[in-house]
């Protein structure tokens, strides 16, 4: 494996050791190579996944048949002059990466990968990395002095310091030229503006989610699907916007994962706003159990106070007699009866005082203490 220097440090690094080192830079959207300990002659193609900052991912054409492996720093074609990036996936994987995108690598035109980058390269991808910090806070006063509606969120500059993409969140269409042109002259480098939504600053910034993992956008996640409250009415989430939204201020992403297996198990359940009524009086709707398929009523439509628990094919009859002028005697029937006591909750463990470890550590204590005093007064006789 090739060694690289990195600068200021005075040792060689290889390139997963230099891969870790700049972690820190680009460490979104991390893959893993499950095709590893197969031999590269069967998945014969030169397509290759390049990872710059953060979520900022290319399939790139290996046209001088380079030995690339997961790590390598690469030189890659930009417009104008190279960019420097990291290989992320390599043959097979790149090619089911295009798959999982709908693009066909036949009619799709790739940039190159000029070579491995030398040191000198990775020295000057060093100082580029140094300037981005600086420049978002000076180009975030340039364009309030300008008077501009927006935010720069982050700012990527090229691996031969010719261009820098200025990433910004905006709720109105900006007139950036005049902004473009003082960027142009107080940096002396392209300037390409990029204006990205609440959803890809939040995978820029990265962070850790209500579920104690790392975001989504940050992690894996490429490419953003809308997502509506019904999402989280089909199953049964309360509506409750500060545990529905992500640190984006938008809804969570995972509202969608499980959606598909909610709306196939609730293909046969019967509309949820239908009174049922009995010889005991009207019964609302209020929650439903979708996988043990029992739907829970009430008697008061405002109140979710003693709950009875129904089964689907019970509600489909209770409503289809309904229908047909006839009310049961009882809205439950024997099976539901049975094991509605099994679905009320029972503390079987003693699970009702905080304090119940205290008192066993006080037991252990008087028994330890009682102990020694009887080892003490056998001594003295």
């Amino acid at each position: 494996m090739e060694e690289k220097v990195l600068e200021g440090r005075g040792c060689l690094l290889n390139a997963q050791d230099s891969y870790a080192y700049h972690s820190d830079i680009c460490c979104k959207l991390t893959s893993y190579n499950w095709l590893q300990d197969i031999p590269a002659d069967v998945f014969d193609n030169d397509l290759a996944e390049v990872h710059f900052k953060n979520t900022r991912k290319g399939i790139y054409r290996n046209v001088n048949k380079l030995k690339l492996v997961k790590g390598d720093i690469v030189a890659v074609e930009a417009s104008p002059g190279h960019d420097i990036g990291i290989i992320t996936l390599t043959g097979e994987l790149a090619l089911r990466r295009l798959r999982s995108e709908h693009i066909d690598p036949g009619k799709t035109e790739f940039k190159k990968i000029y070579r491995k980058a030398k040191p000198v390269d990775i020295e000057k991808w060093e100082e580029a990395i140094s300037l981005e910090h600086d420049t978002m806070i000076k180009a975030r006063k340039i364009a309030s002095d300008l008077g501009l509606a927006m935010k720069i969120g982050d700012v990527e500059y090229q691996g031969d310091k010719t261009k820098a993409i200025f990433y910004y969140i905006a709720d109105e269409r900006v007139d950036f030229r005049e902004l473009i042109k003082v960027l142009a002259e107080k940096f002396r480098v392209r300037i390409e503006m990029r204006q990205i939504g609440a959803r890809q600053e939040a995978g820029r910034i990265g962070g850790i989610g209500s579920c104690g993992r790392e975001l989504c956008c940050a992690s894996w996640m490429n490419k953003f699907v809308s997502v509506s409250t019904s999402a989280a009415k089909y199953q049964e989430l309360s509506l409750n916007p500060l545990k529905l939204a992500g640190q984006c201020g938008k809804l969570k992403c995972c509202l969608n994962y499980e959606l598909d297996v909610y709306l196939d198990a609730q293909k046969n359940f019967p509309r949820a706003d239908i009174v049922l009524e009995t010889m005991e009086g009207s019964y609302y709707h209020q929650k439903t159990d979708i996988f043990k398929k029992v739907m829970w009523y009430s008697s008061d439509p405002n109140s979710s106070l003693n709950l009875v628990p129904v089964t689907v094919g019970r509600v489909i009859e209770i409503q289809q007699m309904n229908k047909e002028g006839r009310k049961p005697d009882q809205l439950q029937d024997k099976y539901i009866q049975e094991e509605s006591a099994s679905l009320n909750f029972e503390n079987v463990v003693g699970q009702d005082s905080l304090t119940r470890f205290d008192r066993k550590n006080t037991r252990k204590k008087r028994k330890r203490r009682n102990k020694n005093r009887n080892q003490r007064n056998a001594r003295k006789r």
